[in-house]
């Protein structure tokens, strides 16, 4: 009898949800995709900072790939119901998405890939968007417009958004589980690369943690 076992984050991927996201053989081939992302960086970030991008811009890929097949109906919830008062606009937006956030903007990856020319205001506009509790995240923790700036000043920010766009983080094709094990593999990376505090605000379990909250 065979003992050997499978690790789940190891188990073939399921094919892209989405039509223009490539297919990736399991965790392994998604984390190093993830993390070629550094490639882009080289020479305008230091490898310690690696981090700054690559960790949220995951995090908002994930996020815009869960939201992805309520996106046309929250608009419209969104578009006939802005009179609501109180956090009652809130809990009607979030019941449509059956998760606890949503976006209210009509960007997504696909679409900021297709503005190149004003891709950070764009991105902007994407992340203020969100629900209060993930644009939070992405503007207080993060501080990840900082990160926008600096990318597009350096010209790097419409390559690595479309880096992003290629890799499909829906969760029916890279489950939770598999989804922490990725952020915990790309901090340790972090780590390898710098003698600097890998995450430097937040360690694999905080950044699951968030998720975990958010999903």
């Amino acid at each position: 009898m065979n003992d050997a076992t499978t690790h789940p984050e190891e188990a073939p991927a399921l094919p892209p949800e989405h039509p223009t996201a490539r297919s990736f053989e399991g965790f392994s081939e998604i984390t190093s995709f993830i993390w070629s992302v550094a490639d882009l960086l080289r020479g305008d970030y230091k490898q310690s900072e690696y981090g700054k991008v690559i960790l949220p811009l995951t995090v908002l890929r994930r996020l815009d790939c869960v939201l992805e097949r309520t996106k046309d109906k929250v608009l419209k919830v969104h578009a006939e119901n802005k009179a609501l008062k109180g956090n009652a606009l809130d809990k009607l937006l979030t019941r449509t998405t059956k998760v606890s956030f949503y976006n209210t903007s009509k960007l997504t990856f696909d679409k900021l890939k297709d503005d190149p020319n004003h891709i950070a205001q764009n991105l902007n506009g994407y992340i203020k968007g969100f629900s209060e509790n993930a644009r939070d995240l992405f503007i207080q923790r993060f501080k990840f417009t900082e990160q926008v700036t600096r990318l597009d000043d350096a010209d790097l920010l419409y390559q690595v958004v479309q880096k992003f766009a290629e890799v499909d983080l829906h969760p029916k094709v890279v489950p939770n589980h598999v989804m922490g094990s990725i952020f915990e593999e790309l901090i340790r990376r972090f780590s390898e690369q710098s003698n600097e505090t890998a995450g430097e605000h937040f360690t694999p379990r905080e950044v699951i943690r968030l998720m975990v909250n958010l999903l």
